[in-house]
């Protein structure tokens, strides 16, 4: 915090910025909690990014700790919720990926198009608030999910068009939380 309010302040005697803080809002999460006991190296119950980052990949860690809570709440740490998060991502990937060959292929309108295209324009207005005020990114994940589920359910009957409408507005959604997967 020391390093950022020395180049906040340079930048700002620069011209660069007119904030004199390196954020305009300072935003502290609640704490990890594994097996009723908050997370610490001395009590031995402390998960390692590098264990998750190999076992699952870095975008199930994120994916988990933005889903289990609320920002301002305690995390309770479970694997069987980095399990989740990491069948939710490759859910998603095998969905597109199967579907690659027929993304924008001529296809009529159809009610599942407008079933599925309803959900992910209510999908993106819901991120967007989430982003905008409230940075509770936990209901943003559930919202991905509830669309996932809605093209998963209508997946054969999407034309071309719709679908990749749909996939293109996802991966774009998704890329904040999952940058790899997405790129």
């Amino acid at each position: 915090l020391i390093y950022s309010r020395f180049w906040t302040k340079v930048m700002r005697d620069l011209g660069l910025i007119t904030n004199d803080e390196p954020t305009a809002r300072l935003f502290t999460q609640g704490m990890v909690i594994k097996d009723g006991a908050k997370m610490s190296k001395s009590k031995g119950n402390v998960i390692s990014a590098d264990q998750m980052v190999d076992r699952y990949g870095a975008d199930t860690g994120r994916v988990f700790e933005l889903f289990a809570a609320p920002p301002e709440k305690d995390l309770d740490w479970t694997d069987t919720g980095a399990e989740g998060a990491y069948r939710f991502i490759g859910r998603v990937y095998r969905l597109i990926t199967r579907n690659a060959e027929r993304i924008g292929q001529p296809g009529e309108q159809t009610g599942a198009d407008r079933k599925v295209l309803r959900k992910l324009h209510q999908t993106i207005r819901k991120i967007t608030e989430d982003f905008e005020s409230r940075w509770h990114f936990n209901t943003s994940i559930a919202a991905f999910m509830e669309l996932v589920n809605g093209i998963y359910a209508n997946e054969t009957a999407l034309s071309g068009p719709a679908m990749k409408e749909a996939f293109e507005k996802l991966v774009l959604l998704l890329a904040p939380f999952t940058p790899y997967i997405c790129e």
